[in-house]
């Protein structure tokens, strides 16, 4: 799900926005986990997987945690290929997802 303003603004400034975002989570974990990915990867998202960042930002850090270290299921919903990108970017530090 697309934020409400995301038709308004353009490409560039809403990857700067989820950028300051994934950094600004409020748990420092899910801070590393998802700006470390945000710094390196985000220039190259486009509008879609701009879209599914965006609802994964609003999610709460202990959840998108817990999905990461296979804690709990990740939801559908957030069982995407780009949060599968995010897990794979860390290069095993996180556990194997079946």
């Amino acid at each position: 799900m697309a934020a409400p303003e995301a038709e308004t603004i353009s490409l560039e400034a809403r990857r700067r926005r989820i950028k300051f975002r994934a950094w600004h989570r409020g748990m420092l974990e899910t801070d590393l986990l998802l700006g470390r990915f945000a710094n390196a990867e985000v220039d190259r998202l486009g509008e879609a997987e701009c879209d599914v960042f965006d609802a994964l930002l609003e999610a709460l850090d202990r959840d998108v945690f817990a999905w990461a270290t296979g804690e709990t299921p990740t939801p559908p919903e957030f069982d995407t290929p780009l949060f599968a990108r995010i897990i794979a970017f860390h290069g095993g530090f996180f556990p194997a997802r079946t």
